[in-house]
């Protein structure tokens, strides 16, 4: 996150009826717009199960969800390879062109 200069906060919400373990993380460049909630429980033997992953990119109406991590993070790296291409093709606006004008 830090190479992306993305800020990020951790929020652990315990349940009360559920054996299920919820953990939000949001982040975001300017905003923490963004978030990720893991839904995980705990197998007879102790290990993590994750559940379900819900991601949620910039005001999504709807998450994406994932069962595994992996598919998490190629779904997020393929994200950020197209948000960089669609900064790098907007025109950008030059003060001293405008000033020539």
């Amino acid at each position: 996150m830090r190479d992306n200069d993305l800020m990020y906060k951790k929020e652990y919400i315990r349940p009360m009826m559920t054996p299920q373990h919820v953990y939000v993380f949001r982040f975001g460049k300017h905003r923490l717009n963004n978030r990720v909630i893991v839904r995980y429980s705990h197998t007879w033997t102790g290990r993590l199960k994750i559940n379900e992953i819900d991601v949620r990119l910039h005001h999504q109406h709807h998450p994406r969800i994932f069962l595994t991590e992996s598919d998490l993070i190629d779904y997020l790296v393929h994200h950020l390879e197209k948000e960089k291409k669609r900064e790098q093709e907007r025109p950008r606006i030059n003060k001293a062109s405008e000033d020539k004008e």
